[in-house]
């Protein structure tokens, strides 16, 4: 007896054929300044290898570490066991779920989904029974340190054929969550840099009318709370909006209180968006089963990978709620063309979160997708039908996320640490 970890694990059965895994890496590189994790998952086919997306921008060393406890439990596997696998990374952890996890997961899944494309050589959404769409409907984002250069800014998108704008404006002091501020700092407060939800909860709707007053009825408008709000604040905020119609209100509660989503969602008289911050599949599904949300919108890197959005996308399409998945600058093109893969075959899909990424991501992704005409349509090249230059990515090194030093600011005019 040995209490020496073994370097391989037996494949519990016979595979079909002679394809295994051969080792795991990971790449991290920061194109736009945003650390990005991918998983390249390796085998004993020539050439043959996939790509997934790990990014945990915020903790992505941390990731970057749990790789290497992984790397034992697949080498030597089959690469088409993508289930079972998945099993064995969460339950081998014992103590599982979360994001360090969930987020190394993501990136072997999604990269398995690439190997099985690219074997199978059919894009990875026809591996899901494909299309029942053409493309996937995106929405971008317009901001601006007040209510006119949002607008502003929502009507160039408009012009450039989106057809649905997140909106957001500032105040005083910080701002708001993806908005600059828009007067002085608060020169009463213990902290002139604060958030102020009285204000937050006056401008808004102000917002909303100026944005209906230029852009009609031919835009569908978003908004991100960003999780600030208390169970009565959401609720009066929403009713403030309903004579504007947004097409949704995104994340109105903090994860520490979803359970209270329910009686939000019952009392709103707009639709709820949420799922950003669960952290695994089994949490996202709760926000699904208790009927809190109309929109699910995880960040399919933090959650599992494709496999777990795959079934989410099923169980919401069984409750009536729609995917709107989450992909920012902190996803990474993998990330978007996994998302993609289920927006285009799922009858769930509601609309897709887009990001313009800046040219030096497209020499690091060759064959990422690009947003034409607010609609983001997925290859028909196997796999992913796109790649990573390793060459590239080494010229855009990551630090550390910036995350963390714009979430200490946000405060209340108290001081008071506030959910970012």
């Amino acid at each position: 007896m040995t209490d020496a970890a073994p370097t391989t694990f037996a494949q519990p059965w016979i595979p079909r054929d002679d394809v295994r895994i051969t080792d795991v890496r990971a790449v991290v590189t920061a194109p736009e300044g945003i650390p990005l994790v991918v998983v390249k998952v390796l085998t004993s086919d020539d050439g043959l290898y996939g790509l997934g997306c790990a990014t945990f921008t915020q903790r992505w060393r941390a990731v970057v570490a749990y790789l290497d406890h992984l790397r034992p439990l697949l080498v030597g596997r089959y690469p088409g066991d993508i289930e079972d696998l998945g099993r064995l990374i969460r339950f081998s952890a014992y103590w599982r779920e979360g994001p360090v996890g969930n987020n190394a997961l993501s990136g072997i899944d999604m990269a398995l989904w690439d190997i099985a494309g690219k074997r199978a050589g059919m894009p990875v959404y026809e591996l899901l029974g494909g299309r029942v769409r053409a493309a996937a409907d995106v929405y971008l984002h317009a901001e601006g340190a007040d209510p006119e250069a949002t607008a502003a800014h929502a009507e160039q998108l408009r012009d450039e054929g989106l057809r649905h704008i997140r909106v957001q404006t500032g105040q005083a002091g910080i701002g708001h969550y993806g908005a600059p501020p828009a007067a002085d700092p608060y020169t009463w407060a213990k902290h002139p840099q604060g958030w102020r939800v009285e204000e937050y909860l006056r401008r808004t709707p102000r917002l909303f009318e100026r944005m209906r007053e230029l852009l009609g009825d031919e835009v569908e408008l978003l908004h991100d709370v960003h999780s600030r709000l208390t169970p009565r604040q959401a609720i009066a905020l929403t009713r403030a909006l309903e004579p504007y119609r947004p097409f949704f209100v995104e994340d109105v509660l903090a994860p520490e209180h979803w359970d209270r989503l329910p009686e939000v969602a019952a009392a709103s008289p707009v639709p709820l968006a949420v799922g950003e911050l669960a952290t695994s599949f089994t949490e996202a599904a709760r926000l699904i089963r208790t009927h809190a949300v109309d929109f699910i919108r995880c960040h399919l890197s933090d959650i599992g990978g494709l496999s777990a959005g795959r079934r989410l996308a099923t169980f919401a399409d069984i409750e009536g709620v729609r995917t709107a998945w989450h992909s920012p600058g902190d996803a990474s093109p993998f990330a978007v063309a996994a998302a993609v893969a289920l927006d285009v075959s799922s009858p769930a899909f509601g609309v897709q979160e887009g990001h313009r990424y800046s040219e030096a991501c497209h020499e690091v992704f060759p064959g990422m997708l690009d947003i034409v005409d607010g609609w983001l349509t997925p290859s028909g090249a196997p796999g992913w039908g796109m790649d990573l230059d390793e060459r590239e990515a080494a010229r855009y090194p990551a630090g550390v996320s910036g995350h963390d030093a714009w979430a200490a600011g946000v405060r209340a005019p108290d001081g008071g640490l506030i959910a970012p």
